[in-house]
């Protein structure tokens, strides 16, 4: 079952597009969907985008659940791993 629920976030970022040209990310799209390549019936879907520059500016994630879920307890445990004035430098 699809619910469709969608979460938008605007951030400030980079990353390597699919032509191998850095994009300046301004927001995420983060939802549960079927996956269109990942082999789930369901997957946590994040695509990382850069609107300004076209609808192929973007890199897309199609995570299993307990992956997706790892990945963010890494990305809380690396960020948690630094002190505060190196992340408030940035």
């Amino acid at each position: 079952m699809c619910t469709y629920q969608t979460e938008l976030l605007p951030m400030r970022g980079s990353a390597k597009g699919p032509n191998g040209e850095w994009l300046r990310l301004t927001d995420a799209t983060v939802y549960v969907d079927h996956p269109f390549h990942a082999t789930a019936t369901h997957t946590l879907n994040v695509d990382l985008r850069a609107p300004a520059l076209g609808p192929s500016a973007r890199v897309a994630l199609e995570l299993h659940p307990a992956e997706a879920r790892a990945l963010a307890e890494t990305i809380l445990s690396a960020l948690d791993a630094v002190p505060d004035a190196v992340l408030s430098a940035s």
